[in-house]
């Protein structure tokens, strides 16, 4: 029996290797707090475009999803594939699906990349797509401790950074706005030192099949209640596998952000080089 379960496993670690992955990077111009933010300059390139170069390597085939004429002639001035897509679509998963289905060659694995972090790690896509080592994996995201030092309010409080809780296996459980778990019997400003708390990394990866399937649900009332899509696919009885980086990203989403990015930029860009 053990020998079986041996062989099974081995099959699934070769499949792994000789799976087909794609990535697709959503950017849609109308966004509600920092219009234009695909397009904004990051000494001298649009961000789409630090996204794009800093991922490119780490998948077979990279494409930007959009849904505005504008992102488009950006891509392809830099000589990236890029397709357009319908402006009605409620999230990024969605987008990719669409961008998925008119590539109309097969993949394995789908990767959404978010298009408002330009300093992603590639190590963290290859992270990601590790977790499909693992049998029966269906979706698959990052997760990243909150720094033990770091500033009650301004980390754990903050509504913009999801949290997430994980079962033993690695698989979330549950994502929330809020801060979870919560510590009885602890004074909150002593909660980092005492638990690991997990904030969310918005990347995901779905087998193209479920990928399918998850962008046909209707919208569920955890996913309402927080705004957060993936808590329909957990109602729904589907598994999210994460896997734990320890780099940090920073997402852009509004234009103070931007400030930020450009200061770091310099020191990123060098530590890329080497």
């Amino acid at each position: 029996m053990v020998q079986v379960q041996e062989e099974e496993l081995n099959k699934c670690t070769e499949l792994f290797y000789y799976m087909k992955y794609v990535g697709i990077i959503p950017a849609r111009y109308a966004s509600t707090r920092f219009p234009g933010k695909p397009l904004a300059d990051i000494h001298g390139k649009p961000m789409i475009r630090r996204v794009y170069e800093q991922v490119r390597h780490t998948v077979d085939e990279l494409y930007v999803a959009t849904d505005d004429e504008r992102i488009e002639a950006a891509v392809q001035a830099f000589g990236a594939k890029v397709i357009m897509t319908s402006d009605r679509h409620r999230s990024g998963t969605d987008r990719c699906y669409e961008a998925y289905d008119k590539i109309g060659t097969h993949y394995d694995v789908v990767i959404n990349i978010q298009g408002d972090e330009p300093f992603i790690h590639p190590e963290q896509i290859e992270l990601l797509k590790s977790c499909f080592a693992t049998p029966g994996v269906q979706i698959a995201t990052l997760v990243k401790p909150f720094d033990a030092d770091g500033d009650f309010e301004k980390t754990l409080f903050n509504p913009n950074s999801p949290k997430v809780v994980l079962n033993k296996n690695g698989e979330a459980l549950y994502f929330s706005r809020s801060i979870i778990p919560y510590l009885r019997d602890k004074e909150p400003a002593g909660w980092l030192a005492n638990h690991t708390f997990y904030k969310h990394i918005g990347l995901y990866a779905y087998l193209t099949g479920v990928l399918q399937e998850i962008v046909r649900l209707p919208q569920s009332s955890l996913e309402l209640a927080e705004n957060l899509e993936q808590l329909r696919w957990l109602e729904n009885g589907y598994k999210i596998q994460t896997a734990v980086t320890r780099q940090e990203t920073i997402g852009i989403d509004m234009p103070e952000d931007l400030q930020r990015a450009l200061a770091l930029l310099p020191r990123s860009a060098d530590e890329a080089e080497r």
